[in-house]
């Protein structure tokens, strides 16, 4: 926790040395020390995401990134903005502070922390951005902006990958200096995403402050674009935000189109990412072919697409039953899953059913376009991979919306501290959770507290590997473990290793003198085939070791 706190204090006013630097090119979204952090984190994040296309996140990038930060923190006097603070929520802040930092310092239990996120900030922080790196895991062809920005601050600033953390924080602040007292009603739930750097949470903290601001009716329709742009590119699934600050552009504020030109601007930049790392604009999507060279292999892309298929159903049925449905079984087993993700799928419908209607009794204009939004980004989604994971975020739009005139200050605080201490408890005694929530699949994974989280934050330690040669690629792999979150680079899991040679196929590098070339696909051949053969029989000789 101390250090937790530590790395706030120094990246805190870093980023808001910052938002006064991003001032001088756009109007801010809002006044504060929150709204200056917020343009520090979206300027940062843009500037790193440029830079890592020609040299490696380290510490040599982070350095001069904190220095200048704190010279306009300093210059300005910007630490003034603190005493701002109202000093009779100053004990709403310690305590929000406190359980923030005590939440944070837990162990990582996402799966997609080992698998995605770790792997990713290793790759951004020793080579940099890798043309075709899909080729060697799929995804990590997604690297997430929100990830650049981590790697960034990686090196000496948060070496423990709290940044979500210390956004969270961030996101108390706002609520005190906006007074905007129906997002303590969030923040409890937003606590799950906070020990590891999911891109879940800031998107969902951008997006709803956004809406907020929408709901206002902020006329800085330029920068309000520019950040729902922002939030799409750290996570797609977010694609109705930057629909509905489009339309309110258009259609409420009726501002013309070169106030939508930053924002296509990083959505272009998002675009080149993703055919530099993925092969195809848009990840996992394979639309949009200009014939790159290092897109991935189709039977990986196939079975992939299929998988995704396969998790709409969490994974209860085969592809081959999946695609003998029909129309009403596609439906009626989505609604009929074992275990809680069929009641939050229930939930949802439900959710849409009632805001719709909310939507057309109200007949407010921005709620209305709030609801197409919503609509079409639930319809996008069911039609791609209905995994409840990806309507997280509607769930809080709709309530918000709903329900943003209902919660004054203090039924907001009785929310708050009654699900704070709920969330404690759960994330404290792992054991309840695995007996009696048999299927939150995620409490498998949490462990308990330790004396050691008081001083820093609890991280796994590093597991063994073996090193291995197909063709022209030396690789690791993982010894008995299927992800790859402490194994050397270039590392591969387990599972994609033996779905590539079953594909009869395996990543080579295209300079085979120089890893930071980036990866391609290459067809196996007698050669190549044997050595794949003896990675398979070691990797399998491990298992049936005592």
């Amino acid at each position: 926790m101390i250090l937790i706190l530590l790395s706030t204090i120094l990246i805190i006013p870093v980023l808001i040395g910052w938002g006064r630097i991003s001032e001088y090119l756009s109007t801010p979204l809002f006044e504060g020390i929150s709204g200056k952090v917020f343009s520090g984190i979206l300027t940062v994040s843009l500037i790193w995401t440029i830079l890592s296309f020609f040299i490696p996140l380290k510490i040599y990038v982070e350095i001069p990134t904190i220095l200048l930060g704190l010279f306009y923190f300093f210059k300005d006097k910007l630490y003034q903005e603190f005493t701002l603070l109202s000093k009779k929520d100053s004990l709403l802040f310690t305590g929000s502070l406190l359980i923030i930092l005590f939440c944070g310092s837990f162990y990582p239990y996402m799966i997609d922390h080992f698998g995605y996120y770790i792997p990713t900030i290793k790759w951004l922080t020793e080579v940099g951005m890798v043309k075709g790196i899909s080729n060697l895991n799929l995804v990590l062809g997604q690297m997430s902006i929100w990830h650049i920005f981590q790697a960034g601050f990686s090196n000496f600033t948060d070496p423990f990958l709290r940044i979500n953390t210390i956004l969270l924080i961030v996101y108390i602040v706002y609520i005190i200096e906006k007074k905007s007292w129906i997002h303590l009603c969030f923040l409890p739930f937003l606590l799950m995403f906070s020990q590891s750097p999911s891109p879940d949470l800031p998107v969902i903290i951008f997006s709803l402050i956004i809406l907020n601001e929408i709901v206002k009716q902020n006329k800085e329709t330029a920068i309000l674009f520019t950040f729902s742009a922002f939030v799409f590119a750290i996570k797609p699934t977010m694609i109705w935000l930057p629909i509905l600050s489009c339309l309110y552009s258009v259609f409420i504020i009726k501002s013309g189109f070169k106030n939508l030109i930053p924002g296509i601007l990083i959505l272009i930049l998002f675009c080149i990412k993703n055919i530099y790392t993925f092969g195809y604009p848009v990840f996992p999507v394979s639309v949009g072919d200009i014939g790159i060279s290092w897109k991935p292999n189709p039977d990986i892309l196939k079975t992939s697409s299929q998988i995704a298929i396969q998790k709409t159903y969490d994974m209860q049925y085969s592809y081959l039953q999946i695609q003998q449905f029909s129309w009403f079984d596609y439906v009626k087993n989505w609604f009929f899953l074992h275990g809680m993700k069929s009641k939050i799928n229930i939930l949802l419908v439900i959710s849409l059913i009632i805001f719709t209607g909310f939507a057309f009794i109200k007949k407010n204009r921005i709620i209305t376009l709030i609801c197409i939004s919503i609509l079409i980004k639930s319809i996008l989604i069911i039609l791609f991979s209905a995994q409840y994971r990806f309507f997280i975020d509607v769930f809080f739009v709709i309530f918000f919306v709903m329900f943003i005139n209902y919660f004054d200050k203090k039924k907001s605080l009785i929310i708050f501290s009654v699900f704070s201490l709920f969330f404690v408890g759960f994330i404290s005694i792992p054991q309840l959770v695995k007996k009696h929530l048999q299927s939150f699949y995620l409490g498998n994974f949490m462990k308990e507290p330790e004396i050691e989280q008081l001083y820093k934050p609890s991280v796994y330690k590093a597991i063994d590997y073996n090193s291995y040669k197909i063709g022209n690629l030396n690789f690791n792999v993982s010894k008995k473990y299927p992800l790859n979150y402490s194994t050397p680079l270039p590392a591969i899991s387990e599972g994609y290793v033996f779905e590539y040679i079953k594909a009869g196929i395996f990543p080579q590098l295209i300079d085979e003198t120089d890893t930071e070339s980036g990866f391609i696909w290459k067809k196996l051949n007698s050669k190549e085939k044997k050595e794949a053969d003896n990675v398979i029989n070691s990797i399998n000789n491990l298992y049936k070791q005592k």
